[in-house]
């Protein structure tokens, strides 16, 4: 395994991580999202830069268009909640409630 090759799987899995022992607020869990997301984006284009293959060329573009619509979700899931509640703790958020 290459130190590249360790890096990526390093940062998705820290990344991970993150997201799973971190989830007191909703911009903390958005953000090791969206960090997951361009840990995966990096090596999706540099593998298709390195094999030289016209066919997998738009697959990092499409990527990234989806990890912009998932982080202008996020942040506008992260809006609404704050005006609702008050707050951007995600124990805040019970759907049990009305």
């Amino acid at each position: 395994m290459s130190l590249s090759h360790f890096s990526f799987y390093s940062a998705f899995t820290f990344s991970g991580l993150g997201l799973a022992f971190h989830r007191t607020h909703l911009i903390s869990a958005l953000l090791c999202l969206e960090s997951m997301m361009l840990s995966m984006y990096i090596p999706l284009s540099i593998w298709s830069v390195e094999n030289q293959t016209p066919s997998f060329a738009l697959a990092p573009v499409l990527m990234l268009t989806f990890s912009a619509c998932e982080a202008s979700t996020g942040l506008a899931m992260l809006v609404a909640s704050t005006r609702t509640h008050g707050s951007d703790h995600l124990h805040n958020l019970n759907l049990l409630q009305c």
